[in-house]
C-alpha cells in the first residue's frame, strides 16, 4: 500500500524534531498505515477520522486478540499524529484527546543469572574469524549494555580503546561514554586485529561488526546469533532482543551499583525508565536470602 503523503510529512517532521532512530520512525509508520487502511475501509480518511471510528478500529484490534500493550502502542502513535495535525491546522480538533491508553502494567524485563551469561559468552569458537566477531559481540554487549541497534550501528571511530571506552549515539541521537571491561576489551582487540581484516579480506567499511559477506551486521543476524549459542550451550529461557542489556544492568545492581550510575550506562532520560530493574535485583536477593539464611 502506498503510503500516505501525511503520514510521510509526520515522519518528516519525527526526525526533525526528535532525532528518533529508524526503528522508531518505522514502528510509526506501520502504525499508521495501519489505521490508514482500517480507515479506507470505512469510507473515512485520515483527516476526517473521529472519535467514533478510532474507538472502533483499536476495539476491533482488542476483538482480533491484541495484548493492551500493543493497542496502547497503537493508540500512542495515534496521539502523536492527530496533535501534530491539529499543530499544523490541517484539522481543528484532535479526536483522539478523549481516548483513554488501555491499562497495561508494566513487566519485567528478563534476565539471565550470571552462571547463563558465562556459559552464553563462553559458547563461541574462537578459534574461527565468525566466533571471534560473535564473542567479541557477546562479550560488549554485556559488558556496556548496549542496546542491539547500538551494537550493529558502531564504527570504528566510535572506539577508543586506549582508553578502554566507546562512544554511542543513543536514542534522540543523545551521546554517551560507556566503559568497556577488560574482557570485553581484550575480545574486541583481538577480534579487530585479526578476524575482522579476515572478514573483510581488504574490503573497507566503517562498521566494526562485520559478516562474511563484508557487510555490516544487521539486528536480525546478531539476534539469529544468540539464539543459536543459548540452544548450543542449553540456555533454555525465552530470550529477548535486550537479555543481554538487561542481565548487565540486573547484575551491577545485585553488585552494589548505584541506580543513577547504571541509568548514565544504559542511556535512559529519565531514571523512572531504569527503576524498574530494581525489582528483578530485590527479587534476586530475596531469593538468596531464603536459601542462604538459616531464617530465610
Amino acid at each position: 500500500m502506498k503510503q500516505d503523503p501525511l503520514i510521510a510529512r509526520f515522519l518528516d517532521s519525527l526526525w526533525a524534531e526528535r532525532g528518533l532512530s529508524d526503528n522508531s520512525l518505522q514502528g510509526y509508520r506501520h502504525d499508521l498505515q495501519h489505521l490508514h487502511k482500517s480507515l479506507l475501509s470505512r469510507g473515512k480518511t485520515l483527516e476526517s477520522a473521529s472519535r467514533e471510528d478510532l474507538l472502533a478500529i483499536l476495539a476491533r484490534e482488542v476483538q482480533q486478540g491484541k495484548s493492551p500493550r500493543s493497542v496502547s502502542r497503537y493508540l500512542s502513535a495515534y496521539r502523536q499524529f492527530y496533535r501534530w495535525l491539529v499543530r499544523e491546522s490541517i484539522i481543528s480538533s484532535d479526536p483522539v484527546a478523549l481516548i483513554e491508553s488501555p491499562k497495561t502494567g508494566r513487566g519485567l524485563p528478563k534476565a539471565l543469572t550470571e552462571a547463563q551469561v558465562e556459559a552464553l559468552l563462553a559458547a563461541p569458537d574462537t578459534t574461527t574469524a565468525l566466533g571471534n566477531r560473535d564473542r567479541a559481540m557477546l562479550e560488549l554487549m554485556y559488558a556496556t549494555g548496549l542496546r542491539v541497534s547500538e551494537l550493529v550501528a558502531l564504527e570504528l571511530s566510535n572506539l577508543n580503546l586506549n582508553q578502554g571506552v566507546i562512544r554511542v549515539i543513543g536514542k534522540g541521537q543523545k551521546e554517551r561514554l560507556v566503559p568497556i571491561g577488560d574482557e570485553a576489551h581484550e575480545c574486541l582487540k583481538s577480534y579487530l586485529s585479526s578476524a575482522r581484516p579476515g572478514l573483510l579480506k581488504g574490503v573497507q567499511t566503517d562498521s566494526v561488526f562485520v559478516t562474511s559477506r563484508k557487510s555490516g551486521m544487521t539486528r536480525q543476524a546478531f539476534w539469529y546469533m544468540v539464539k543459536r549459542y543459548a540452544a548450543q550451550c542449553g540456555v533454555s529461557e525465552k530470550l529477548s532482543p535486550h537479555m543481554l542489556r538487561h542481565s548487565f544492568a540486573t547484575h551491577l545492581l545485585n553488585h552494589g551499583a548505584d541506580l543513577r550510575v547504571v541509568q548514565l550506562l544504559l542511556g535512559h532520560s529519565d531514571l523512572s525508565t531504569t527503576q524498574i530493574y530494581t525489582h528483578i535485583a530485590r527479587e534476586g536477593l530475596t531469593r538468596m536470602h531464603e536459601t542462604h539464611h538459616p531464617r530465610g
